[in-house]
């Protein structure tokens, strides 16, 4: 790179970072604000950059720039780390970046660790502290518990009942429901409506339709409600989920994804069209639409609310946290959902509501309607994020159309779908080329959602495909893998690792031997490319003789015998 100055580097540095002050965190570089101008009292130090959150919890971020000629020596990372030390007084998590437009050291908590050479925004450092503090497998283990005292002591057959029981006694211990052991099932039921009912009394004032929610959950019914042992251990499961949703470590988005993974495991395939989606390809979604806080999210057929959940977390984190306005106005009027199927559109009012938030943008609504697209034209959409039924009787490609007939003109818009159903349905996709162009294909591990091999296709809506060539990958391996009467895990922890590559790759468009560019009149699908055709000249001679035996009706085992004999006489 050509030569830069020091403070042509630090200011460059700032740009990469997205370094500039919120309402939620102090933050940018100079050489002219002092550590005492930024809160630390009497430190008359100056640090190239800074990013301090308001929530001392958070971690902060402190840069030291050279020039793109000065070869980093100790004397820099000294000047560095005593920076950080400054820091530390006020915040425990403080990561220490020294750049010089050429190459990056970095210290987390004051260790080195190895980092990417080339300067990342800041979410990639403050990555490094996100911990999961959550006993996954004893959220698995609880919810495993619950799903089958629901269904063998209580005798809930319905498994979307059983969903949605739970689920709704997780509201009500949300807020602040008495549920203790010793309860008769009556004062327990009535405990959790009662909770359900004021919980989102004035929600009900904007979104009449959550009290389909209390309608769902009033109507389901047991074939018993004597056995008082499981009342109790129905209590004490519920109570110990909700600790972990509630911890100060929770991403609650993780437990609830933990949750339904596992309650889902006993769901008949293709029931109700309803393929819910692993919370790691929620997650990889997000990130390929590159979604900000800023982001008005759509999931027209948003199941038990996995994107919306994951949308509003990562949001809110970008915002700087919780307490912010930002936060607040994310809730309100930034996440947008509609179902179709009534239990469940009851089950993602109960998701939300867990996370206290953005119950009143749910509808109730059928995707493929004039009412929905109004409905959706009426939102200020700037991304969509779904998982659309797969079969046609659901009408997939329907959805998809309305969707993007309604959003505004030029909207990223993500959807996973089988492989092959734009090609197998070849007229209703030129239908939507003619209005829509796919951006990207993403084929996906072929286990993901069982026997369905699918993609993620990314289209922008209110643009014509017309010649467009499309930018194609295959993402073979996630990582996960399958546990014993458990599903498909990340045991190996490799699943962050493979998003982070897949991720640069899907931005850079380049990186991996499986990229294509596939033009739109000939394919819009990820073929993998069919296997060589090999046999050996012994075989070919071998299926030539049984050709010959089986025209000329010889028994292939007499024949046998007769060569064998033959070779006796000899």
């Amino acid at each position: 790179m050509a030569y830069k100055t020091e403070d042509q580097v630090r200011e460059m540095a700032g740009q990469i970072l997205g370094f500039y002050d919120t309402e939620s965190v102090k933050s940018g570089v100079g050489q002219l604000t002092s550590f005492n101008q930024l809160g630390f009292l009497g430190v008359k130090d100056r640090p190239d950059g800074w990013y301090l959150p308001n929530e001392i919890s958070f971690p902060a971020i402190i840069l030291e720039a050279k020039s793109s000629v000065t070869e980093i020596r100790q004397s820099h990372i000294k000047e560095l780390l005593k920076n950080c030390k400054i820091v530390n007084a006020k915040y425990k998590d403080v990561f220490g970046i020294l750049y010089n437009g050429n190459e990056v050291v970095a210290f987390k908590n004051f260790e080195p660790i190895k980092v990417q050479k080339e300067l990342q925004n800041k979410e990639y450092y403050l990555g490094f502290y996100k911990t999961n503090k959550i006993d996954k497998q004893k959220i698995y283990s609880l919810t495993a518990k619950i799903n089958n005292s629901l269904h063998f002591d209580f005798g809930i057959n319905n498994l979307y009942h059983r969903m949605v029981f739970t689920a709704c006694a997780l509201v009500a211990k949300r807020y602040g429901s008495t549920l203790v052991k010793g309860m008769n099932y009556s004062t327990f039921h009535n405990s959790i409506l009662s909770t359900l009912a004021k919980s989102f009394q004035d929600a009900l004032k904007i979104n009449n339709k959550l009290n389909i929610l209390l309608e769902v959950y009033a109507s389901i019914k047991m074939n018993s409600t004597e056995n008082q042992d499981a009342i109790d251990n129905f209590i004490e499961n519920v109570s110990e989920i909700s600790d972990n949703i509630n911890s100060d470590y929770w991403n609650g988005e993780d437990v609830m994804a933990i949750f339904f993974n596992e309650f889902t495991r006993y769901k008949g395939k293709s029931e109700r069209g309803q393929v819910f989606t692993p919370d790691h390809i929620t997650s990889f979604m997000y990130r390929i639409l590159d979604i900000n806080k800023d982001d008005v999210i759509l999931d027209a057929a948003c199941g038990s609310g996995a994107f919306l959940v994951k949308s509003m977390c990562n949001m809110i984190k970008d915002a700087g946290g919780n307490n912010t306005t930002k936060a607040k106005e994310i809730k309100a009027k930034q996440l947008y959902g509609i179902e179709f199927d009534r239990e469940i559109f009851a089950l993602a009012c109960a998701n939300m509501l867990i996370h206290k938030d953005g119950k009143t943008n749910l509808e109730q609504l059928d995707s493929r309607s004039i009412e929905a697209g109004n409905w959706i034209k009426s939102k200020p959409i700037t991304k969509v994020l779904m998982n659309p039924p797969f079969e046609d009787k659901y009408g997939c490609l329907d959805i998809v159309e309305n969707v993007m007939n309604n959003v505004p003109r030029g909207t990223d818009c993500a959807f996973i779908l089988p492989d092959n159903k734009l090609e197998v349905k070849r007229k209703h996709t030129d239908r939507i080329l003619n209005k829509h162009k796919i951006e990207k294909i993403i084929k996906l591990p072929t286990d993901i959602f069982g026997g369905t091999t699918t993609s993620i296709f990314v289209f922008k809506a209110g643009i014509p495909q017309n010649d467009s060539k499309i930018f194609a990958c295959f993402l073979k391996n996630d990582g996960l893998e399958t546990v014993k009467n458990q599903g498909r895990h990340d045991i190996k922890n490799r699943w962050q690792y493979i998003e982070d590559r897949w991720v640069d790759i899907i931005y850079k468009q380049t990186g991996d031997d499986s990229i294509k560019w596939l033009n739109p009149n000939e394919s819009v699908s990820y073929k993998l490319p069919e296997e060589q055709f090999e046999i050996s000249e012994r075989d070919f001679k071998k299926t030539i003789l049984e050709y010959i035996l089986f025209e000329s009706q010889v028994n292939e085992q007499d024949f046998k015998i007769t060569i064998q004999n033959l070779k006796d006489e000899k």
